[in-house]
């Protein structure tokens, strides 16, 4: 399972690295949100899927 982030959608909200920051981290300097990992860790896939939900410009995408 992987992750993704627009950064054409993301408005820098932080949702996704306070939900899961073992998977995404807000860039210091610009503020976007990044994908931390390649794969998604089995144990953080249910918190990945919930920064997803929860991301309010819908701009993070978990792929299978």
């Amino acid at each position: 399972m992987r992750a993704t982030v627009d950064n054409q959608k993301c408005q820098a909200h932080g949702v996704c690295a306070l939900t899961a920051p073992s998977v995404f981290e807000v860039g210091e300097s610009d503020g976007y949100s990044y994908v931390l990992v390649d794969e998604i860790p089995v144990e953080d896939e249910a918190a990945a899927k919930s920064a997803a939900f929860g991301c309010p410009e819908g701009a993070i995408s978990i792929l299978n």
